[in-house]
């Protein structure tokens, strides 16, 4: 097993499940100190055990990362109670299906309060924590592939998503000279509870969009925390700016329709 981030520290956002979980778990088995926070105080103090249970370095907080200077607060306690920081991944999100002519102001907004100004927030906590460190630090920012490719329905989300990657990028060019690496890994399909909540559990609707995905399959929380834990390595020691698709294929796919092939 590699010990990339043996007596790191580590703060993971939306981390009591999905691709935040087993990201925290990845770190935590390469020797990180691992900080989850979510909103779920079950799920969290769960997720928590299962960590500590397998042998990890794990605390834990509960916060709504609405509250942007609760997280703030997090963020800086943790760098003053372990003595450093060395990577925050930005994982949690707000979804809200609608149309757009079905979505008020608020609705939209609330797409945009923890995707895209919680992202903003740690970010911008982080990136002053870790530039002051001789060491420096990784900002690894989640986005998706709907902040890339448009599709109905997710209107909010996605501008929500694409801020992230603009923001992600410009943090990048800020970071770059003060030894802060900040890059955002773009997940496609990844099969969560939240994607199976999201198609109702209906197979069929997961079949089909099985068959648009190059690879046929959705991706796991795994796969999704495996490039996640590279780019905050020391092995991307100089990678910053760049959005990682981790989605079977499909950001790269020129749709064809198969009576063309």
């Amino acid at each position: 097993m590699k010990n990339r981030f043996s007596d790191k520290v580590v703060i993971v956002t939306g981390s009591s499940l999905g691709i935040g979980f087993a990201s925290a778990q990845q770190f935590a088995n390469e020797g990180a100190h691992v900080v989850l926070c979510a909103r779920n105080a079950e799920k969290l103090k769960y997720a928590a055990q299962q960590i500590s249970d397998a042998g990890g370095k794990v605390s834990f907080e509960v916060i709504d990362l609405e509250d942007t200077d609760l997280f703030k607060g997090l963020i800086e306690r943790t760098a003053e109670s372990q003595g450093r920081l060395d990577v925050l991944v930005n994982n949690a999100a707000v979804t809200r299906h609608r149309t757009i002519d079905n979505m008020s102001l608020e609705q939209w907004r609330k797409n945009f309060c923890v995707t895209a100004d919680a992202t903003f927030v740690g970010t911008k906590t982080a990136m002053s924590i870790m530039a002051k460190q001789e060491q420096g630090g990784s900002i690894v920012n989640i986005s998706s592939s709907c902040g890339s490719k448009a599709t109905i329905g997710v209107s909010g989300y996605s501008a929500a998503k694409a801020a992230v990657n603009s923001f992600s990028s410009c943090a990048a060019m800020e970071g770059a000279t003060q030894g802060v690496r900040v890059n955002t890994v773009v997940p496609g399909s990844v099969a969560t509870a939240a994607s199976q909540a999201a198609v109702g559990g209906n197979q069929k609707i997961q079949d089909a969009i099985h068959e648009t995905i190059p690879m046929k399959r959705s991706g796991t929380p795994e796969e999704i925390a495996a490039a996640i834990t590279f780019l905050a390595s020391d092995e991307a020691s100089f990678i910053t700016g760049v959005e990682l698709p981790v989605d079977g294929g499909k950001l790269a796919q020129l749709y064809v329709p198969t009576t063309l092939v």
